[in-house]
C-alpha cells in the first residue's frame, strides 16, 4: 500500500513528502526495517522518538512523531499532534477498514466486560454467526487463538486481528473496550455496529492509570459516540452519563420496568455440573423463559445483552436462547470439575467489588462453608489489600490469604497486610500452590471454594519474571493428594 492511502486519514505536515510503497507498520523499533513505517509512541514507561535512530538502522526511512527527531537527510518525518491517534487511523487504512466488514460489538464497565464477551458469542454462534472475541482472556475465532497482551490491545494489532477475523469468515467480533484503551485510542477509527455500558465503580485510579473517578467515567463514556446502536444497564446511575447526546437506537437493560429486556424472575439452578440460572424475561414486550450455564444474579442479567443483540441482528431466538445454556467463560464463575462432593470456583476477582460479588454468588446456592483464597499484587494498587480482607473476613466461613503476582515485594508482608483487615477466620499460606492443596485436603462435604484473583492467568509475577502457574493442575494435584490420603 502506498503511504499516501495509509496517510489519508491522518493530519500531518512534512517538508518533502514523497510516495512510497509501504509493506508494514511498526512502533516498536525492534520491529523497524525497509519497507515499514516507524510510528514513534510516546507512553508512560518509554518514549519511541527516543528509538527513532534504531528503527532507521534497522532499514525504516518513514517515521511518524510527534516532535522532531534527529535522523539522517534521507529519512522522510511526518509531523502529526498525536501519534497514538494516527497509528489507530494508520491501522485503519492499511488493513482496509475491517469494521466495515464485520459487525463490532464493544462492551464497556468496571464489570462483565469478558463474561458478556463470551455470552455474546455463544449466543450468536448457536444462531449461526461466527463470532470471534478479543479482551482480557486473549483473542480467538473458531480453533484460531491470537496473542494478546492488554485487555483491549493496540491498534495496530486491534485491527489486524479484526481484519484475520473478518476474511476468516466471522461476521462479528465482541470486543472489550478497556478505559485505558480508549484513552489511548486503540479503538480510534473502529466502526462499532454495538456498543453495551454495564456499570460503573471506582477502580483503575492511580499512577498510570486514571487521576480520578471523574477522568475515568470521561474515557468510558467515549466508546459511545463510536457506535451505531448501544445497550445499556439501565439500573446503573451511570447509564444516562455514559449515553448523554447520543442520537443512535438505545437498548436498555435491567430491573426497571421501563426497560427495552427486563427480569420477571430468577432462581439458581445446576446444568449439569455447572452452577446456572434460570429466569423470565421480557425481551421488547415478548415474555420467555431463559437459562445461562453461568451462576448468579448478574449473568442472568448479562445474558440480557446478548439477547438484544441477537435480536436486533434478526437472529432465530429458539437458537441465540439455546446458546444461553452452553456459555463457559475460563475464569469468570469457572466451575472446575473434582468428582468430589463439593464445589470449586476459579474466578478473576481481584478488588474487593468483584469478591464480594463472587462470594454472594456463591453464598445464593445451598453450601456448607464458603472458602475464599485469594491474595493481591505486589508493587501496586494497595488499597486492595484492605478491601479484600475486609470483605473476606466478614463473608466466608475461612480465609486462605495467599500470593497474587507479588512480583517484587516479600509474598508474606502482603499477605499479613491483606490479614491485618481480615476480621474473620483466615490462615496464612503465602505459596499458591500449597494454599491450593490445603484447600483441598479440608474440603467438606457442601463446601465451596473459591479461588480468586487468577481467573484464566496462566502465570505467577515473581521478581519480574511469569512463571508458569495453572490453578486447575494445582487443584487436581491436591485431589490427588486427597485421595492418596484417603486411600491409606
Amino acid at each position: 500500500m502506498i503511504l499516501s492511502e495509509i496517510l489519508r486519514d491522518v493530519e500531518y505536515s512534512c517538508a518533502d513528502f514523497r510516495d512510497t510503497e509501504i509493506s508494514d507498520i511498526a512502533y516498536d523499533s525492534r520491529k523497524a526495517g525497509e519497507g515499514i513505517i516507524f510510528v514513534c509512541l510516546e507512553g508512560a514507561f518509554a518514549d519511541g522518538h527516543k528509538y527513532a535512530k534504531s528503527a532507521y538502522d534497522k532499514g525504516s526511512r518513514v517515521f511518524v512523531c510527534q516532535k522532531s527527531v534527529a535522523l539522517p537527510e534521507d529519512a522522510l518525518v511526518i509531523i502529526t499532534e498525536n501519534t497514538r491517534s494516527a497509528l489507530a487511523k494508520m491501522s485503519c487504512s492499511f488493513f482496509r477498514h475491517p469494521s466495515r466488514d464485520i459487525a463490532v460489538i464493544g462492551i464497556t464497565g468496571t464489570k462483565g466486560k469478558t463474561t458478556v464477551a463470551h455470552i455474546v458469542k455463544f449466543a450468536l454462534e448457536e444462531a449461526g454467526v461466527k463470532c470471534g472475541i478479543i479482551g482480557t482472556v486473549g483473542a480467538f475465532y473458531g480453533d484460531t487463538v491470537l496473542p494478546t497482551i492488554n485487555t483491549t490491545p493496540e491498534s495496530y494489532e486491534l485491527q489486524k486481528m479484526l481484519r484475520l477475523m473478518a476474511d476468516g469468515g466471522c461476521k462479528a467480533a465482541a470486543i472489550e473496550v478497556s478505559s485505558l484503551g480508549l484513552k489511548a485510542h486503540r479503538v480510534e477509527g473502529t466502526e462499532f455496529a454495538y456498543g453495551v455500558f454495564t456499570n460503573l465503580y471506582p477502580d483503575h485510579i492511580g499512577t498510570n492509570e486514571h487521576d480520578s473517578f471523574e477522568e475515568y467515567a470521561y474515557w468510558k463514556a467515549q466508546l459511545f459516540p463510536m457506535c451505531k446502536k448501544v445497550v445499556v444497564n439501565s439500573d446503573d446511575p451511570f447509564s444516562a452519563e455514559m449515553t448523554r447526546g447520543f442520537s443512535g437506537v438505545i437498548y436498555t437493560y435491567g430491573s426497571d420496568g421501563h426497560a427495552d429486556l427486563r427480569m420477571l424472575s430468577m432462581k439458581k439452578e445446576k446444568l449439569g455440573s455447572r452452577l446456572g440460572m434460570s429466569f423470565d424475561a421480557v425481551i421488547l414486550g415478548d415474555k420467555r423463559s431463559c437459562k445461562v450455564s453461568l451462576p448468579g444474579d448478574v449473568n442472568a442479567y448479562n445474558s440480557l445483552v446478548a439477547i438484544a443483540i441477537a435480536w436486533d441482528m434478526g437472529l432465530e431466538q429458539e437458537k441465540y436462547l439455546e446458546g444461553l445454556k452452553k456459555v463457559f467463560v475460563k475464569g469468570r464463575g469457572e466451575v472446575v470439575e473434582t468428582g468430589e462432593d463439593f464445589t470449586v470456583i476459579i474466578d478473576y476477582a481481584h478488588n474487593g467489588i468483584s469478591l464480594k460479588s463472587i462470594i454472594e454468588t456463591a453464598k445464593s446456592y445451598e453450601h456448607n462453608r464458603i472458602i475464599s483464597l485469594f491474595g493481591s499484587v505486589g508493587g501496586r494498587t494497595e488499597c486492595r489489600r484492605e478491601e479484600l480482607g475486609t470483605v473476606s473476613g466478614e463473608m466466608s466461613d475461612l480465609s486462605i490469604i495467599t500470593s497474587d503476582d507479588p512480583n517484587f515485594e516479600d509474598p508474606r508482608k502482603i499477605c499479613e497486610e491483606i490479614a491485618s483487615y481480615c476480621k474473620g477466620e483466615y490462615i496464612i499460606i503465602p505459596d499458591r500452590a500449597e494454599a491450593i492443596h490445603y484447600a483441598m485436603k479440608i474440603a467438606e462435604a457442601g463446601d465451596i471454594i473459591i479461588l480468586a484473583g487468577k481467573g484464566h492467568e496462566n502465570y505467577m509475577k515473581i521478581n519480574g519474571e511469569n512463571l508458569p502457574f495453572d490453578e486447575r493442575k494445582e487443584v487436581a494435584e491436591g485431589l490427588k493428594a486427597r485421595a492418596l490420603k484417603a486411600d491409606l
